[in-house]
């Protein structure tokens, strides 16, 4: 899975019951002893038979389940998953005898009991299950969506949710072949996990049935009913694979113009992937589906579910928009091996899916389009996660996971980003040929089954023959923190020291790695394993040192004031995964309280020639967080702005500037991306009036009809510019544009646009008007609170307004949510505030049940970027003022 909104980028248990029972809520009696995690070791499932109707018009959808199960001993009751079902009859069949059974939910996170009128005995037994329950509303358990004047259906089950659609057993480790049919109105579409086999009527209805899949688990069984537009092809034969792999793109009708791209694309990305694993595709056919409400994409074994915008293309996508595709689908269809194939046996491992599809959906998509420069990204998005990996409050990759609750907090940048980066991290340092070697050993060693970290370990060992290599990855793995390594020059040597980063004003315990850092000097690469606190890295030679020469390791450096001068000096030749370490580990000197914070001008002004975007930009767009941070008064304002202004307007006016759609189609993808960044930085952080009317202007031209006038690359920004200036009347007239258009590229650059830099007139408007509106989805909500929260002058007003419908918000949030709801407030930088709101919102978030982790992680980032701001705020506003 890839989840964007972290953000991205990321539910539940079951039991039986006799006639017209609802799901009870549970009771001291009930609910003083289930499984608050993993369920009891007495019950295996071997297959499931589910006989769903889907009707995505209907508020309800019903479902008949039967499950084979080995019962290991005898029993009179059996915990299962099952969340908010109605169960209106369960029976246990056994030796040819029907024993009936009461089901009660006993946990609001979906931990049901089953009771049966007799007991059973060891053996077989199979269980049946009526039931119905209503569709979700968000990307979570079954749920629909209208579009235009269509409801569709479909499933996101990862990481517990598939407990909401039907009676379970719903962990990672029972693998079990599916057997689904679906019931549905005529003329819909219908898609899961296997090639349908037939479809018949029945009365009114049609019944859509699938042959069998091979062993899932719950969370990678998926459904999708609606009147889709679908597109057909083939992945020709591969050497790994003599058969032509059948591929649809199925999209909401008001796409059906934009199925072209994936359905092109997706082919040679498949392609790249077989070779890598030197398999074929493990699943019969490849169905990739968009729907309007995924903030990310998920690897359901032969069925992807993707956000329509990652997905579906239109000729005029942006640069940005095909980087997104290439790596998200190379992530999700890297899962068809590493984790749909072989699955960790329980959530403790699911860092070994997500991080290592991490790593390849950057690598694979850098080798599908090189151009886009996709693979710098992996390295970018590793560095991302450190802020959150060097607080107090936290988790390693590799985390014991003893409840549901605490599932979710397993699918977030520590995973995505730090595992990546470990991955890329090992894989460089042991040679690409031998991890590659692991890897395709440890797919052999678990054909279509469960393998935990230890055999993935395994496989490396005896892949690789190199052990302190793994003792090396287990450091990172399963301890949290980030290694900073101290560089100085002594004697002619380069002697470097290892402790454990800390933010200003923050006190960790220490702690130490073994440590793959390969230092650069001109073009002579040094490589050591650092397994001490202090080492010897090597002659000293005059010139910059670059201390994570090729930028893949997951760790920060400090350098002397000299050598961050002569390291600044290459900026403009400096290759881009280095100048993204370099950028990363600079400021985490100054936020550390170590480095001055002229020194981040200084990088920006060195960096911003440099021919890679994400270096160019990136520098300067952490000189914008010191803005929304407080860090810089009002009076200095104009100086900030002037500085932003003047580094990097010359850059765009070399350039050149023209919104219109297409004007830089025919241009290298790089300088699409350059031009991107500096129009955002001139137009958000510089106030750039010029800039500003020129896309004020295209946006006006563009809401009055003229399409042209405005290309995708550039339409929220001028959508943002277009509300901003024409105030609450133009918030409420892009609302209703928003809401009414099935277009949803359009959509959520508008609904964007309402909320950016936002007045108080519009934030009430949006708190006590939109967000009652039917017509806006519940993910749509977050993201218009989301905004409110980031405009210095709502953000009072949006926490005010979260503090009283904090419980109804949250309700039903799924893996894409939660966390998300429990961080909003995050935006303060002010202890004061982060005490008052753990007073007032940690009880609301413990209730409802997700996201705890994250609020806490909210917390410390509040705290300590306060303590920063009042230790450094002076400073900031000095080195402003006194810029050149």
């Amino acid at each position: 899975m890839r989840p964007f909104l972290r953000a991205l980028a990321v539910t539940t248990c079951l039991v039986m019951a006799p006639l017209a029972l609802s799901v009870a809520t549970p009771s001291a009696a009930v609910a003083a002893d289930y499984p608050e995690g993993r369920l009891p070791d007495t019950a295996k499932p071997s297959a499931y038979r589910l006989s769903l109707t889907i009707i995505p018009s209907k508020e309800r959808f019903s479902g008949h389940t039967e499950i084979d199960v080995d019962l290991k001993t005898r029993v009179a009751s059996l915990f299962m998953h099952g969340r908010d079902l109605t169960v209106t009859k369960a029976v246990a069949v056994q030796n040819g005898k029907a024993i009936e059974a009461v089901w009660t939910q006993v946990d609001p996170l979906g931990v049901a009991r089953v009771d049966f009128k007799a007991p059973l005995q060891a053996g077989k037994v199979t269980l049946k299950f009526d039931y119905d329950a209503p569709f979700g509303d968000g990307p979570a358990g079954l749920y629909r969506v209208k579009v235009g004047d269509d409801w569709y259906a479909w499933t996101q089950f990862e990481s517990i949710d598939a407990r909401a659609a039907f009676p379970s057993f719903d962990e990672p480790g029972f693998k079990t072949p599916y057997s689904v049919s679906i019931t549905t109105e005529p003329g819909l579409v219908v898609a899961s996990n296997a090639p349908e086999k037939d479809s018949v009527k029945s009365g009114n209805l049609v019944t859509h049935t699938f042959i069998p899949t091979k062993p899932l688990p719950s969370y990678l069984v998926a459904m999708v009913v609606g009147p889709f537009a679908v597109a057909e092809g083939v992945a020709p034969p591969t050497p790994q694979r003599s058969w032509p792999l059948p591929i649809r793109i199925i999209a909401t009708k008001p796409n059906k113009d934009k199925l072209n791209y994936a359905l092109t694309e997706t082919p040679s990305i498949v392609a790249h992937l077989e070779s890598y694993f030197n398999q074929p595709f493990p699943y019969p056919k490849l169905d990739q589906i968009g729907s309007p409400i995924m903030p990310g994409a998920m690897e359901n074994a032969g069925a992807d579910i993707y956000g329509d915008t990652i997905l579906l293309l239109d000729d005029g996508a942006p640069t940005s928009q095909r980087k997104t595709f290439g790596m998200v689908v190379a992530h999700e269809l890297s899962h068809q091996w590493f984790g749909d194939y072989v699955t960790p046996a329980w959530w403790d491992d699911i860092w070994l899916n997500e991080s290592f599809a991490n790593w390849m959906g950057f690598r694979i998509g850098n080798e599908w389009r090189p151009e886009l420069n996709i693979g710098v990204g992996g390295l970018a998005e590793g560095f991302s996660a450190m802020p959150t990996d060097a607080m107090k409050v936290g988790r390693p990759i590799h985390e014991k996971i003893t409840k549901n609750g605490d599932i979710d907090s397993a699918f977030d940048g520590i995973t995505y980003g730090k595992g990546g980066q470990v991955i890329a991290m090992i894989a460089a340092y042991l040679g690409d040929n031998n991890f590659r070697e692991g890897v395709r050993l440890h797919m052999s060693r678990h054909p279509y089954g469960n393998a935990t970290t230890e055999e993935f370990f395994g496989a490396l060992a005896d892949a690789a023959k190199d052990p302190r290599v793994l003792e090396s990855m287990k450091s990172f793995i399963n301890q949290q923190g980030v290694p900073v390594v101290d560089i100085v020059r002594k004697d002619g040597r380069l002697i470097g020291t290892q402790s454990r980063y800390s933010y200003y004003g923050s006190t960790l315990t220490p702690q130490s790695w073994i440590i793959p850092v390969c230092l650069r000097e001109g073009s002579e690469r040094n490589c050591t394993l650092m397994d001490k606190t202090t080492v010897d890295l090597g002659a000293a030679k005059p010139g910059a040192i670059i201390p994570n020469a090729g930028g893949t390791g997951y760790y920060r450096f400090s350098l002397t004031p000299s050598d961050w001068d002569a390291l600044l000096a290459t900026g403009a030749t400096l290759p881009a995964a280095e100048g993204i370490a370099a950028i990363d580990s600079l400021w985490a000197q100054f936020e550390a309280g170590k480095l001055p914070a002229a020194e981040l001008i200084t990088a920006a002004k060195a960096l911003a020639d440099n021919p890679d975007s994400s270096v160019a930009i990136g520098a300067g767009e952490r000189l914008t967080g010191l803005w929304g941070d407080g860090m810089v008064a009002s009076e200095t304002e104009a100086k900030y702005r002037g500085v932003i202004g003047g580094i990097y307007g010359p850059r765009l006016g070399a350039m050149g500037f023209n919104p219109a759609n297409g004007a830089y189609k025919a241009e290298a993808a790089e300088l699409q991306s350059r031009r991107r960044g500096l129009v955002s930085l001139l137009a958000g952080s510089a106030k750039d009036t010029s800039v500003r009317k020129t896309l004020l202007d295209a946006a006006t031209a563009y809401l009055n009809g003229n399409t042209n006038a405005l290309d995708q690359t550039y339409l929220g920004s001028g959508l943002s510019i277009y509300v901003q200036e024409g105030g609450l009347p133009a918030a409420k007239a892009m609302f209703e544009r928003a809401v009414t258009s099935t277009q949803e590229g359009f959509r959520g650059r508008a609904l964007g646009a309402v909320t950016a830099g936002a007045k108080l007139d519009t934030a009430d408007w949006v708190l006590s008007t939109a967000m009652n509106d039917k017509r806006l989805r519940n993910s749509e909500k977050i993201s218009l609170l989301g905004g409110l929260f980031y405009s210095r002058e709502t953000r009072d007003t949006a926490f005010t307004w979260l503090k009283a419908n904090y419980a109804s918000f949250s309700a039903g949030a799924g893996i894409f949510s939660a966390g998300r709801i429990a961080s909003l407030p995050g935006v303060y930088c002010d202890a004061a505030k982060a005490d008052e709101i753990d007073a007032l919102m940690r009880p609301k978030v413990i209730a409802a049940g997700r996201g705890e982790l994250s609020f806490n992680r909210t917390l410390e980032t509040m705290k300590t970027c306060s303590a920063l701001k009042a230790a450094k705020s002076a400073e900031v506003n000095q080195a402003f003022i006194d810029a050149k």
